[in-house]
């Protein structure tokens, strides 16, 4: 906490700041945690993996200590030394727009954004690296302005130096300050340490922001963006702590997810229930499924339409019936067919060909389909496809639900080849399916409904029983904006049919 006189942000008013600009510090100040290790640490794990998290982690006792007993800049300098060197800017860029929003908006200090948000015009002066920020603060939080470090990079890569004038801490914040407004005088700086001070008491009001770990962060409702997609792998911040825990735990967590995947597909579906549950998997089955159909009878199969939540969703609707349920997938990595325990069969989105290739897989038996198109994290559903309803009468619901406390089992950026790896890497994954009422007649299309209005019931239905959000957003609105394309993939020759994991 900063030794001066300046008083504390809560004393500042937010009413009435319309026309004024604010300057805020981000660690400690606009973010409640003042240590910006988690968010270097999810950029050395999402691109250079476990080796450059481990080598990060062995860095930074000694960033420690040059931070507490040299000066803030050095420490910071062995931070992003040990994070950058040698990555592609491009990469670093990605992760900064798709994986660090979701993290930095978690921890949003609410007294901070009271005062930021109430302003006109808004500005972030930053020790960390510009890079790693500006896509949070401008598009989630509507920065007009944000000075922060820069990295220097040679032929599209970080050398993990830093440019001149250096790390932005002290009299270098000041002088940035000076050089954007020139000789205008922000109306409110906030800081929250004495290298702050530097730069707040060049506003018209200083406001500092004290510790307060104990202080409840701003909720995800309150801010002016929601954050539906995010990418990445890591469920929690990584602390040291728990960046350390990740190392330690990858090895015996791969290990545990190969046996978890082999029993999966090398037991009979009826055991994989039992299975799971010996390996730590919990399975909930809530609801009453229909039984099964009977081709014999000339009876036609149910389409089981699932909400989406990773590309193992079939595989536990299967695991919850006890038997092998085909699916249908618009794509899917090689290595996820070799290891799946159920059939599949892609979609071409040739609206002709699919409507075919559904019908008759319907006539064979039951079938899933998801479709969303692609999962989406958070407690919203996407835009559900119409193409579903118009083949079958035949519907039931399933609302899928899946809890991880490590790893993400879905990836927009990453090779989905790993995505059932990392889901069963976690120590103790579940899953929880409920089967919904198998739609009435009277709400199909054979009773004249249109296809979106059946299409949005059954999302409608879904998002009841889990207390989600229904939105618009589609496929390709989650790959632009995570990956930077329209999600479609490149046509590759084509397996057979006959082994997936999931859609």
């Amino acid at each position: 906490m900063a030794k001066t006189t300046f008083p504390t942000v809560d004393k500042c008013t937010s009413i009435g700041r319309e026309q004024h600009a604010v300057v805020a510090d981000l660690d400690g100040t606009l973010l409640r945690g003042r240590s910006s290790f988690p968010y270097f640490a999810l950029v050395a794990f999402e691109v250079g993996g476990i080796l450059r998290l481990l080598f990060l982690l062995l860095a930074t006792p000694l960033a420690g200590l040059l931070y507490d007993f040299v000066s803030e800049s050095a420490g910071i300098q062995v931070l992003v030394f040990a994070t950058f060197s040698g990555m592609r800017v491009s990469d670093i860029e990605s992760v900064a727009q798709a994986v660090l929003p979701k993290f930095y908006s978690s921890d949003l200090h609410p007294e901070t954004w009271r005062v930021f948000s109430a302003c006109g015009k808004r500005c972030v002066l930053t020790a960390n690296p510009t890079i790693m920020v500006e896509a949070f603060l401008k598009d989630v939080l509507g920065a007009d302005m944000v000075l922060g470090t820069k990295i220097a990079t040679y032929k599209g890569r970080a050398t993990g130096l830093i440019c001149k004038p250096g790390v932005l801490v002290g009299k270098n914040k000041a002088d940035a300050l000076e050089k954007a407004f020139g000789e205008t005088q922000p109306d409110i700086g906030l800081g929250d340490r004495d290298t702050d001070t530097s730069f707040i008491s060049l506003c018209k009001e200083a406001f500092i922001v004290p510790p307060q770990p104990e202080v409840k962060p701003v909720t995800m409702d309150k801010l002016p963006k929601p954050i539906i997609f995010h990418d990445g792998r890591l469920v929690q911040k990584p602390t040291p702590l728990i960046a350390l825990l990740t190392v330690l735990w990858i090895p015996i967590g791969f290990l545990l997810a190969c046996l978890r995947i082999a029993a999966s597909v090398l037991l009979p579906i009826p055991l994989v229930y039992y299975a799971f549950m010996a390996l730590g998997v919990r399975v909930t089955i809530k609801g009453t499924p229909p039984p099964q159909a009977k081709k014999s009878t000339g009876q036609s199969g149910v389409l089981f339409v699932c909400s989406h939540r990773t590309l193992l969703d079939p595989i536990f609707l299967s695991t919850a019936l006890g038997r092998a349920i085909p699916a249908v997938t618009y794509s899917i990595s090689h290595l996820s067919e070799i290891f799946s325990p159920i059939k599949t069969v892609r979609l071409n989105r040739d609206r002709a060909r699919d409507a075919s290739m559904i019908k008759k897989l319907l006539e064979e038996g039951d079938l899933a389909i998801c479709p969303e198109g692609t999962t989406c994290r958070e407690p919203f559903l996407l835009r559900f496809s119409a193409l579903f309803v118009e083949l079958t009468d035949q519907l039931v619901p399933v609302a899928m639900v899946n809890r991880m406390s490590m790893f993400h089992g879905t990836t927009a950026r990453g090779w989905k080849g790993m995505d059932p790896f990392f889901f069963f890497m976690n120590p103790s994954p579940a899953y929880e399916v409920t089967f919904l009422n198998k739609l009435p007649l009277e709400l199909t299309c054979s009773a004249g409904k249109s296809s979106h209005e059946v299409a949005n019931y059954i999302q409608r239905v879904i998002v009841a029983t889990l207390s989600y959000e229904c939105t618009s957003f589609t496929r390709k609105d989650k790959y632009w904006a995570l990956a930077g394309n329209d999600g479609t993939a490149v046509e590759k020759p084509l397996l057979k049919a006959n082994k997936v994991m999931g859609c």
